[in-house]
């Protein structure tokens, strides 16, 4: 007798697909979001940042049910995108959509804070010296910046990779298409005689989010060295 079925299988390898989907696809926003709150100076600053962290503070199946209700296929924008085949509700992209959001805060966080540690006086010093605001942003902010955002991947990662609430809420758990890790673990505890199974996902996933921050120990000591050398 196995100890994971063909579905618990299938919902390991959609959670670590939903979750790099969901960072990978976030971390650019991330990045540009906390790049504005830590030196931007406009009028809409504070409703920006109380917008960013919302996820932390919401209930995860009060986000779940916002999504349903703007992207369901139903919803106020669910319906027009599916004229033109764009569908969230009860697929994996919405699975990852709702980690993402869930995941978002977490990202900005690092990256805002490594930001405000560089110099000012550095920015200046390149722009006297004719460097525009895309060049200083791509060539100094976000190579000092590095740590940061290995730091906010790693934070998205993990948590979109032990999204819960939000998911479950927006697209279900259907096997092989909307069944995470966390709702494969959740209904294991459920079940008579599941909880071997369930601990052994749980050390899968403990396994996994593990790994991804020694890598990213890693490349913040890479990025570290290459400083250092030059």
């Amino acid at each position: 007798m196995t100890l994971l079925g063909p579905d618990d299988v299938q919902a390991v390898l959609l959670s670590l697909k939903v979750a790099a989907t969901a960072t990978a696809a976030g971390l650019p926003v991330a990045l540009v979001v906390a790049y504005a709150l830590a030196r931007g100076r406009f009028a809409g600053r504070s409703l920006l940042d109380a917008v960013t962290h919302l996820p932390l503070v919401l209930p995860p199946v009060a986000t779940g049910y916002a999504l349903l209700v703007l992207l369901g296929h139903r919803g106020v924008l669910g319906r027009g995108l599916e004229t033109i085949g764009v569908v969230f509700a009860f697929r994996w992209t919405g699975a990852a959509l709702a980690a993402g959001i869930m995941a978002f805060p977490l990202m900005v966080r690092p990256i805002r804070l490594s930001i405000e540690a560089i110099d000012r006086e550095v920015d200046e010093a390149a722009r006297t010296l004719g460097a525009g605001p895309l060049v200083r942003f791509f060539r100094i902010t976000v190579p000092l910046a590095a740590p940061g955002l290995a730091a906010g991947a790693v934070l998205g990662f993990a948590k979109a990779l032990g999204e819960f609430g939000a998911t479950i809420t927006f697209v279900a758990a259907i096997p092989g298409e909307t069944l995470t890790l966390p709702t494969a673990i959740y209904q294991a505890t459920q079940s008579p005689g599941g909880e071997t199974r369930a601990a052994a996902l749980c050390v899968i996933a403990a396994t996994i989010a593990v790994t991804a921050v020694l890598v990213s120990d890693a490349v913040s000591r890479g990025v570290a060295n290459r400083r250092g050398s030059g």
